[in-house]
């Protein structure tokens, strides 16, 4: 094997969690290295938000890796399977999206998507072109292709049945409409997070049943959101959108542990292995991790935004935190709160940054408060379950709250 296709398939398998089957990936893609092939990479994104994340750039990083290597694309909008609502990992019944509401998210996917495909090597594919044209037939054949004992054998499926929970019959064909993606893209290899495992399968096993050769997977680790523990997710508010303006999607970055920090390197950063192990070790040596994770805001917001709008938000947080001197060891807490979340006046005194309710409102309407970097005025605001937030009064006010749900 040339050393050219080691160096490939090196950079395709970084950052995975699990490749199955692993020899015939490698077999798959030497031969197409060797043969000047092209293989069809699908990653599906069902667009049930407007906004994409630091999240989702996992799948489209890899599928970047692809693409790199002379592989297609796909990038496939799931604007039929959004109406149904992914079950994966929910307790419950996840209410659908209109069509209307599908159709204007996934303008705003199309939008972002190019921030980081080549859109060149980019197929953009709507699951609605073959979904709805599947017809009563073709959907009652389909289904006939699994059994409600494989259907429950899913985690989350098991678990809500045992539990006495609801599971609607729409929510079993959520796994075929993915797996039959798989069968009309005629996909080689399809792309998905650790909680996808179970569809991608399914993709696998329908393709057989249709005649193809079955799709390789690879599966990516989720990404923790800026609260360390819980899925990076817009509805727990702890995500960095790739819309964010490049001052808030630095200092969200900024916001997050030193611990977290290694893990969105080894994850987002587009550095080498070796270069992010040599960053490691110039910690181990005396390097403060801050001067790091400033080098990572900049290589993020410079991706999102263009060139010099890292280096330009990082002069920007700086003048913003005194030129750099934050404190060393900045006070950190953990706050209970209902799924409303918690007004920001108290948990500025639960985290000693003022003396009661009262006068942490006085301090928003004197603008005297930060969150994340951002100066907040609405005595509103309230901080919800899954967000960990770098909170300032003043100049010299500062603790870092992770809000969890009570």
């Amino acid at each position: 094997m040339t050393q050219g296709f080691e160096e490939i398939f090196a950079e395709i398998q970084r950052g995975t969690d699990e490749i199955i089957p692993h020899d015939e990936l490698r077999s798959r893609l030497a031969a197409a290295t060797r043969d000047g092939t092209r293989m069809r990479i699908k990653a599906g994104f069902d667009p049930t938000a407007k906004d994409l994340h630091l999240g989702h750039t996992l799948l489209l990083n890899k599928l970047r890796a692809y693409q790199e290597a002379g592989h297609e694309a796909i990038f496939l909008i799931g604007d039929f399977t959004g109406m149904i609502g992914d079950p994966t990992g929910k307790n419950e019944t996840r209410k659908p999206l209109t069509r209307e509401q599908v159709q204007e998210n996934a303008e705003t996917y199309k939008q972002q998507v190019f921030k980081i495909l080549d859109p060149e090597q980019t197929t953009i594919a709507f699951n609605s072109t073959w979904l709805d044209q599947l017809g009563a037939e073709g959907l009652v054949r389909l289904t006939a292709q699994h059994t409600v004992a494989r259907m429950l054998e899913r985690d989350d499926f098991s678990k809500r049945y045992k539990e006495g929970l609801p599971i609607a019959i729409h929510e079993f064909l959520y796994p075929l409409l993915q797996g039959y993606d798989s069968v009309a893209l005629k996909a080689d290899v399809e792309l998905g997070g650790t909680d996808q495992k179970f569809n991608l399968l399914v993709g696998r096993h329908l393709q057989s049943v249709y005649g193809q050769k079955p799709q390789c997977i690879m599966t990516v680790p989720i990404l923790e959101g800026l609260d360390g523990v819980n899925k990076m997710s817009k509805s727990l508010g702890n995500y960095i959108a790739l819309n964010d303006p490049p001052q808030e999607m630095f200092g969200k970055i900024m916001s997050v542990s030193d611990t977290l920090m290694w893990r969105y390197y080894d994850l987002l950063s587009f550095l080498s292995l070796a270069a992010i192990a040599a960053l490691r070790q110039s910690v181990r040596e005396g390097a403060n991790p801050r001067d790091l994770k400033m080098a990572l805001g900049v290589e993020i917001v410079d991706r999102f935004h263009g060139a010099g709008s890292g280096e330009q938000a990082r002069a920007a947080f700086i003048a913003q935190f005194s030129q750099g001197n934050l404190p060393e060891n900045i006070p950190e807490i953990t706050l209970a709160a209902p799924p409303e979340g918690l007004p920001l006046a108290r948990v500025l005194k639960e985290a000693g940054l003022v003396a009661s309710n009262g006068e942490g409102n006085r301090m928003i309407e004197q603008k005297a408060v930060r969150v994340d970097s951002q100066r907040v005025e609405d005595r509103a605001l309230m901080l919800v379950p899954g967000g960990s937030h770098l909170l300032q009064v003043g100049s010299r006010r500062y603790a870092r709250v992770l809000v969890k749900a009570a």
